[in-house]
């Protein structure tokens, strides 16, 4: 099961995560997100636990307590399907909604929007 872990101190490193998890089972991987332009953390992370039982119990466990002085939240973490966002991933969508009717922008009317 894969756990989403956030409000972490920008201290803990994934090392200080999966020892914090290995306490109700055997952990998989343990992984804190770093910005990749800066190198400093982005304050969550995720945990792999096979076991599902150790991984619901380490969720009940560990949700809302005190870690490296930051309240951590704890839960299973949900993987996005393929085309949850429309299977577009860029910074400006070439369709967008209004008044319930999709509207398609050509690119060169986009550009000259701003």
């Amino acid at each position: 099961m894969n756990i989403f872990v956030t409000k972490l101190s920008s201290a803990t490193t994934s090392d200080d995560l999966a020892m914090l998890f290995k306490e109700y089972g055997m952990v998989s991987s343990a992984k804190v997100i770093m910005d990749k332009e800066t190198g400093n953390s982005k304050c969550f992370g995720f945990v792999e636990m096979e076991n599902e039982v150790e991984a619901m119990n380490a969720i009940n466990a560990l949700n809302d307590i005190d870690f490296q002085g930051r309240k951590i939240v704890v839960k299973k973490a949900h993987v996005k399907e393929d085309n949850e966002h429309g299977g577009y991933r860029g910074g400006h969508r070439p369709f967008q909604h209004r008044g319930g009717e999709r509207h398609f922008t050509p690119r060169r009317e986009r550009s000259e929007e701003g």
